[in-house]
């Protein structure tokens, strides 16, 4: 459904926020226009298929290891994620990810909002993701955790504090 990544970077409008809502597998059940139109696929083609579809190789998954722990505690998360577009081409989010509860607070989904990374921000998790991806292909996930970890150490920050400082 998707091309091979490329060099295009794609760019939405400062003003407009991407969203989408998930079931607990990370299926999507919602996608705002904004949304679908920067992937570049339908509501048909989007609706029911994993999240993780558009998911651009150069991502660390240690990024997503983070997010799945959060949520699955039931606590929001912040994180800044290079996504893939049904072309090939690429776009950065800072991506604002919430549990969804029922009345009975059970954990029935995710939303998640998507703004325009600041430049000066993205600079820095552009070097910490290359670093991150390295330490993957080395020694796998394990790896870079274990690195993430130091730096979080190092900061005396957790996970979620030091995306936000940056």
């Amino acid at each position: 459904m998707l091309s091979q990544p490329t060099r295009e970077e794609k760019h939405f409008p400062k003003d407009k926020i991407l969203v989408t809502k998930t079931d607990l597998k990370g299926r999507i059940t919602y996608a705002n226009r904004e949304f679908l139109d920067i992937v570049g696929l339908s509501e048909a083609q989007m609706i029911g298929q994993p999240h993780n579809l558009i998911r651009h190789p150069d991502m660390p998954k240690v990024v997503f290891y983070y997010l799945w722990e959060f949520l699955q505690k039931g606590v929001e998360i912040n994180a800044y994620v290079k996504n893939l577009c049904a072309n090939g081409a690429y776009y950065w989010v800072m991506a604002n990810v919430t549990p969804s509860f029922d009345l009975k607070g059970s954990i029935i989904g995710y939303h998640s909002a998507r703004r325009n990374p600041e430049a000066k921000a993205l600079e820095k998790v552009k070097e910490l993701y290359t670093k991150l991806l390295e330490a993957e292909k080395s020694g796998g996930l394990a790896q870079s955790r274990q690195l993430m970890q130091k730096l979080l150490e190092e900061k005396g920050m957790h996970y979620d504090e030091f995306i936000l400082s940056l």
